[in-house]
């Protein structure tokens, strides 16, 4: 058995284990453990771990690894990394205003804009959209256009696939009165989408907000994420539904996005302590 230190922060409403690297090193299954430290009954519980590791290079400071509750490995998160750079700070492993995060999806720049007790609250600059079926990656029809047709449980859906740090698939609504969790969970395993996919529903209220549900790739339901923010964003404004400025309002909160005139996709966001400790992990070589 093996004792591995971990802390605990949240955005909004979805958490993350943030882990060391370091602290890792001798597990045979990292999938496994994130299994195992995830579950709300028998581990610490949360939407997925953050694995944080200094690097060196002129690209990075950090690297950080997104590993879902399921076990599998994202490629990205809004609220994972936001975590993960919190966590550098809260305990002075960083102090700088700025930070470069290295991510599968590529290098993100997170700036600290203010932080009151264990509440640190970022900008980050997460790169650009991607719509091109075969980058999402995504099987595309006979559809022209961003929004395409999909049979999901015997309904056809419209659908704006996208890739923003992960494949997503933003399905815009007049209401939530319908069983849109049944939906996420057939569309995140869609033929479609071969690397699956985050499910986003979004209802629009006017020119700078929108309102979502999101069940999420490899998580199931949560209570906001920062991809899903940003891919409801600019889904809605490739479509012209709103503006490129958009508030966006998930149940735990809401996250600002702005989807610059240079491709740049921004999020504001926060992230907050939850606690520290200790998990026993037996599963060990």
């Amino acid at each position: 058995m093996k004792m591995i230190p971990f802390t605990k922060f949240h955005g909004f409403g979805n958490d993350y284990i943030v882990i060391d690297a370091v602290d890792l090193v001798g597990l045979s299954d990292v999938g496994s453990f994130a299994r195992a430290i995830c579950d709300r009954h028998t581990g610490v519980g949360s939407d997925g771990i953050a694995i944080i590791e200094r690097v060196h290079g002129d690209d990075a400071d950090f690297s950080c690894r997104i590993i879902n509750p399921d076990g599998s490995e994202g490629s990205f998160s809004g609220n994972g990394t936001r975590c993960g750079v919190a966590h550098l700070h809260h305990f002075g492993e960083w102090s700088a205003e700025g930070l470069k995060l290295r991510t599968l999806s590529g290098t993100k720049s997170y700036t600290l804009l203010d932080a009151v007790g264990g509440t640190y609250r970022f900008l980050a600059e997460i790169g650009k959209p991607v719509f091109d079926p075969a980058r999402i990656p995504f099987v595309p029809g006979a559809d022209a256009g961003y929004e395409v047709a999909i049979e999901i449980g015997g309904a056809e859906h419209r659908v704006v696939p996208s890739n923003v740090g992960n494949p997503a698939a933003v399905i815009f609504v007049d209401s939530f009165d319908f069983d849109w969790r049944a939906v996420g969970r057939l569309l995140e395993t869609h033929e479609r989408f071969p690397e699956r996919t985050n499910a986003v529903f979004a209802r629009v209220i006017d020119e700078e907000n929108v309102e979502i549900r999101i069940w999420e790739r490899g998580a199931s339901e949560t209570s906001s994420s920062g991809t899903c923010s940003i891919a409801a964003a600019v889904s809605a404004a490739v479509t012209g539904r709103a503006g490129r400025r958009l508030r966006v309002h998930a149940s735990g909160g809401i996250t600002d996005t702005n989807w610059r005139d240079d491709d740049e996709m921004l999020i504001t966001g926060k992230a907050e302590f939850v606690c520290r400790g200790e998990f026993a992990y037996a599963t060990v070589n």
